[in-house]
């Protein structure tokens, strides 16, 4: 790349309508105007207005998916797509959902042999959670079933503080999903088209890798590569990627992991729609590995270039 697809209208995917739509809008703005030095016909459009005409009016051939949360990550904008034959970046329908699907996806990769926190679901009026479950003893995390951006997410040090958490995370989702509180240190690892690269630790000075520690500068310190054993790290960037391949991703990735002082990882999420803000984790994990945020997203686009083959030889 560049390469044919400059004559292709590339759409860029953003904003939408959940929790996370200013995230999104920031990293759609990053990628098309990386798009755009890069030489592609790029057109940003919000999701949050009329769709399908500004598909139609642009005449995109591409979708580049620059969205995060409900409707851009959960399998609901890849299907669309999918029904008007419109070829996109990124994972498709089923590995969006079990991946947006807390508890889905803790299942499957716990099938798979990724360590996982111990945990349980809690759903909305469900019998007896005026009290915390005995199944996970304090501290323990509680966070939506099926969101990201650390919205709605507590950590919950004492019983008293069980009920505010609950509602906070049932705010957002019906389900809410408590787990195991792992201390020790914060990392994630960033995939793109099954290239895992340098680990990332992420150190908050409060110890909570809240929203504002993610998206506001000076926050939070990020070591890249991460300073860690060599053993360590093979063994993050193999967990990620056996994680990657369990769920059927495609294209960019990022996979979060808690490691405990004796050096134990347990996998926390993988985000099929990684953050491209400035503060991002994948574009800084993609320098450490010699690839420039616009070179980045060409490879991330490369996804959508495969898919565009597969759906060409299915209608064959």
């Amino acid at each position: 790349m560049p390469m044919p697809l400059t004559r292709t209208v590339i759409g860029v995917l953003m904003g939408g309508r959940s929790g996370e739509r200013e995230v999104s809008l920031r990293t759609g703005r990053a990628v098309h105007a990386a798009l755009l030095r890069r030489g592609y016909r790029a057109v940003a459009i919000d999701t949050a207005g009329d769709l399908v005409g500004a598909l139609r009016r642009h005449r995109v051939g591409i979708a580049f998916l620059a969205l995060h949360g409900r409707g851009g990550e959960d399998g609901t904008i890849q299907g669309f797509l999918e029904t008007l034959g419109l070829p996109y970046t990124g994972s498709g329908v089923r590995a969006s959902a079990m991946a947006m699907h807390k508890v889905t996806a803790k299942d499957v990769l716990e099938c798979a042999g990724v360590p996982v926190p111990h945990g349980t679901m809690v759903a909305t009026g469900a019998p007896g959670s005026a009290s915390p479950p005995r199944a996970v003893p304090l501290p323990f995390v509680v966070k939506p079933g099926s969101e990201g951006s650390t919205i709605g997410v507590t950590i919950v040090r004492k019983r008293s503080q069980w009920r505010a958490a609950l509602r906070a995370a049932h705010r957002y989702e019906r389900e809410a999903v408590i787990e195991a509180y792992i201390p020790g240190r914060e990392l994630t690892v960033g995939i793109v088209n099954g290239r895992a690269f340098p680990s990332v630790e992420i150190r908050v000075s409060d110890g909570f890798y809240d929203y504002n520690a993610k998206y506001v500068k000076g926050r939070t310190q990020y070591l890249c590569p991460a300073p860690v054993p060599a053993p360590l790290e093979r063994r993050l960037r193999e967990l990620s990627l056996q994680a990657y391949a369990a769920l059927g991703c495609a294209g960019a990735a990022r996979v979060d992991f808690r490691v405990t002082p004796r050096g134990r990882p347990f996998c926390l999420e993988l985000n099929t729609i990684p953050g491209m803000t400035e503060t991002s984790l994948l574009p800084m994990a993609a320098a450490a590995a010699g690839l420039s945020y616009d070179r980045l997203c060409e490879e991330i686009l490369k996804s959508a270039v495969r898919r565009a083959a597969m759906m060409k030889r299915g209608h064959a």
